[in-house]
């Protein structure tokens, strides 16, 4: 059994088939497609004070229960799907939403945690190991030129799900107050570089692109809403991460299947701990 699972775990390192999981052109452009998709639904949704919220989109009934669960404390999360068909070769995109609601807290007061990059590494440990505001170009509401606050930011990931992996990221981030009860903000990464031998001397990036394809993006789609005596918080989330190889699925699928929403629970769940 311990050679069996030995020889697993170093397919994961010279794939089976003799190539590697590196990112495809193809597969980067198929998700900036999807991320378009996203994005054009959203703009129209944040425009619209009905739509502001995924639970107020939902049929009455589903509503009244989903509503319920977000007042008694719990992280509410959904797997997403476009109506699209957009094919990904060799990678899967992963879109998930989670809500949480937190009372006697207001909006401008979450909003101001999410854009505290630089104690991100406390707020979010473990999964966040380092965290710094790189560049800052604060936002005002009364100029057409320059209506929203814009963050570039560094974060380094660490996770773990049978094995683990580290990654050095780079984010463009914007915020929008769309009134004085709502803001949204578009969280898009730029630059996602696995980290081998993290912590050691020998620690040393990889391009951009090239690793065990664990995360290869993420764009992260936040909404705050003040309202029924506190604040409503959701994100929806898509993660670019390689496709399962065949034989390896028990070692690989938890990472890519399972840890996009694991992470944004977390996440949620963290972000209410912090505003308590």
């Amino acid at each position: 059994m311990i050679t069996v699972s030995l020889a697993l775990l170093l397919g994961l390192l010279v794939p089976i088939d003799g190539t590697t999981p590196d990112l495809k052109p193809a597969s980067s452009a198929a998700f900036e497609k999807y991320a378009g998709v996203v994005e054009r639904r959203i703009s129209g949704e944040v425009a619209r004070p009905e739509t502001f919220l995924w639970a107020d989109t939902l049929p009455s009934a589903r509503r009244s229960d989903v509503m319920d669960r977000l007042r008694r404390g719990e992280v509410v999360t959904e797997r997403l799907r476009i109506p699209e068909q957009i094919e990904v070769p060799g990678a899967l995109i992963h879109h998930w939403i989670g809500t949480i609601f937190i009372p006697a807290v207001r909006v401008h007061n979450a909003v101001a945690l999410l854009q505290d990059y630089d104690r991100h590494a406390s707020i979010f440990s473990p999964n966040v190991v380092q965290s710094k505001v790189l560049e800052h170009a604060p936002g005002d509401s009364q100029s057409p030129e320059k209506p929203a606050d814009r963050f570039r930011v560094f974060l380094r990931f660490y996770m773990k799900k049978v094995i683990a992996a580290t990654l050095n990221t780079e984010h463009e981030a914007l915020f929008v107050s769309a009134a004085p009860d709502r803001v949204y903000s578009a969280i898009r990464s730029t630059r996602v570089a696995e980290v081998v031998d993290a912590g050691t001397p020998r620690e040393h990036e990889l391009q951009p692109g090239q690793g065990h394809g664990f995360m290869w993006r993420l764009n992260t789609y936040w909404r705050f809403l003040e309202r029924d005596g506190g604040t409503y918080i959701q994100c929806e989330s898509l993660t670019l991460s390689r496709d399962v190889p065949f034989g390896l699925g028990w070692i690989v699928k938890p990472f890519v299947t399972e840890i996009p929403m694991e992470s944004l629970t977390f996440t949620l769940q963290r972000t209410r701990a912090a505003l308590k």
